[in-house]
């Protein structure tokens, strides 16, 4: 069984609102309770997105826009988590297993499981037990 975020958004009546963003792919607004998710992502970059804005959903973060800067040390944090969260939900052990049978390469491995490189390497990374490998960033994502 597949996770679907936007399964998740509509049990919790929580919109996706799409439209051109510059900077970033994505943000959860606790202030207007939706997600605004930029238009001209893949499927895999969108899903990715999705999935990283409900774990913020379900925690009740905060968000860059209420006071919290990227640099701040609880948006790190925020970001931390639902990156690992939203990795864990996507990329299912059994899945990663059969994948690393014949996929020797990360990119080639995200295609085939329909995420990021970057949700993969989130993943893989907090299997190893090495922690969450990037700062934060608008692009929590990609």
């Amino acid at each position: 069984m597949s996770y679907s975020p936007l399964a998740v958004l509509d049990d919790l009546r929580i919109p996706v609102v799409r439209v051109h963003l510059r900077d970033t792919w994505g943000a959860w607004s606790p202030l207007h309770r939706k997600i605004v998710v930029a238009t001209g992502l893949s499927a895999a970059q969108e899903l990715c997105v999705l999935a990283h804005e409900v774990e913020h959903a379900l925690a009740d973060d905060l968000g860059c826009g209420v006071g919290l800067d990227a640099a701040h040390p609880l948006a790190t944090q925020q970001e931390r988590r639902a990156d690992i969260q939203a990795a864990r939900k996507l990329i299912a052990i059994s899945d990663l297993a059969a994948v690393a049978q014949w996929a020797d390469d990360v990119r080639i491995a995200a295609a085939e499981l329909g995420v990021t490189e970057r949700m993969l390497r989130v993943r893989l990374h907090e299997l190893n037990g090495e922690g969450w490998p990037w700062p934060a960033t608008s692009r929590t994502v990609g």
